[in-house]
């Protein structure tokens, strides 16, 4: 299923940011040059299809890759505009971290950049985490649309 974000209504992600930063973890865009580094490592820890839709968002200007990094080891990543416009996916958190709120902050970090871009809203594809994702910034279901852009997918 995917679910709707109101881009205009999204929470305040200081916090999250903040307590992301105390624990020496920072999020930011990927920069060009790493794109090997962290196609790699998407492919490594989830998959060829997620890998490739990072690649597109590798291939826009401004880079539509977010990631989070500790001492320079990736721990997370998360894209926009990449399967379809104005789409969040794919994220991905590595297991071992997944308590400090990582893939909450590069949820913000890419929805703060789609609505810095002008979308009012945003579509969160082929959703597994539903309760995270409308917990974190009120996503919403949409009916029929499962599986949406995905349908027939090799």
């Amino acid at each position: 299923m995917d679910m709707l974000v109101k881009l205009y209504a999204l929470p305040d992600s200081r916090e999250t940011i903040e307590r992301l930063a105390k624990a020496g973890i920072t999020t930011r865009r990927a920069l060009a040059p790493e794109k090997h580094k962290i196609i790699a490592w998407i492919r490594q820890n989830f998959s060829d299809a997620w890998a490739s839709e990072a690649e597109v968002a590798f291939a826009r200007q401004p880079v539509s890759c977010f990631i989070a990094i500790r001492q320079k080891s990736i721990l997370g990543f998360a894209c926009h505009d990449a399967t379809c416009p104005n789409f969040f996916g794919p994220t991905g958190v590595d297991e071992k971290e997944r308590t400090h709120g990582i893939g909450k902050a590069l949820l913000f970090n890419c929805l703060e950049a789609m609505k810095a871009q002008g979308y009012g809203y945003a579509i969160i594809g082929g959703v597994g985490p539903a309760e995270f994702y409308t917990k974190a910034v009120g996503a919403i279901p949409i009916e029929g649309s499962e599986p949406g852009v995905y349908r027939g997918l090799l």
